[in-house]
């Protein structure tokens, strides 16, 4: 996968700085792959990606797009810390079925399979935004945007975050939303006849609704005013309606 970066994190203190740092337990990388996200200290989205158990070392398998801003992020809170960030030359892959020795289950969606870091055959023929759809898994700089903030986007149904873990930036805002009775906006699943480019205004009775992205197999996923959300609602060309909030 030629979209993604893999930085390395590595030194005495590597996993107790991104403890303060990533809003998913990195203890549980003694179990596998870690999906979280990194935060503005407003609690919105900064960056989402994968940690990687690897010897006394941590990867973080990253949208190529955001790696930049990413590292130049972490080195920022690094301060005193014994740890070195730097930018490696693994590639990603990615493939369904069984997993091979050395990848990864993907932790957000069992539909999702593996990714490996080691070189490993990936499976080139898949239809990953299909994929995606079908298991309501927003990708980064699509779904995911400096707007959102992580629970709107389901990362607690995709095992992205941890409400044990303690204090890590932007946790105070994500503690308060997960207290809230009730979620009024969010990552929702809807059928789609027609198409629209992705990023089009959603409109219901001609009042904005949301927006609709990726799409695929006659579904979408769209980010939605739940209170909007109710009956047709149009999209360019597109007909959409809600399926199923993902939040």
């Amino acid at each position: 996968m030629t979209d993604r970066t893999v930085l390395k994190i590595s030194g005495a203190d590597a996993r107790h700085f991104l403890q303060g740092l990533v809003s998913n337990d990195v203890d549980k990388l003694d179990h596998g792959l870690v999906y979280a996200a990194m935060l503005t200290p407003q609690g919105k989205y900064r960056a989402d990606f994968f940690l990687v158990p690897m010897g006394s070392d941590v990867l973080l398998d990253v949208d190529s797009a955001l790696a930049p801003g990413l590292k130049q992020a972490l080195t920022m809170y690094k301060l005193r810390s014994a740890v070195e960030i730097e930018e490696t030359d693994r590639i990603v892959t990615r493939g369904l079925g069984d997993v091979p020795d050395g990848a990864f289950a993907d932790p957000r969606d069992a539909s999702l399979g593996w990714r490996g870091y080691d070189g490993q055959a990936g499976d080139p023929d898949v239809d990953w935004d299909a994929l995606h759809v079908a298991a309501g898994v927003p990708q980064s700089g699509v779904e995911l945007t400096s707007d959102s903030f992580i629970l709107e986007m389901g990362f607690e149904r995709l095992n992205g975050v941890d409400f044990r873990k303690g204090c890590y930036v932007g946790q105070e805002v994500t503690a308060r939303m997960k207290h809230k009775t009730e979620l009024r906006k969010g990552l929702a699943q809807v059928a789609v006849t027609g198409a629209a480019p992705v990023g089009s205004e959603i409109t219901a009775d001609g009042k904005p609704a949301g927006t609709l992205f990726t799409q695929a197999g006659g579904k979408g996923l769209a980010y939605l005013r739940f209170d909007r959300a109710k009956g047709a609602m149009t999209a360019g060309d597109a007909e959409v309606s809600l399926v199923d909030k993902l939040n």
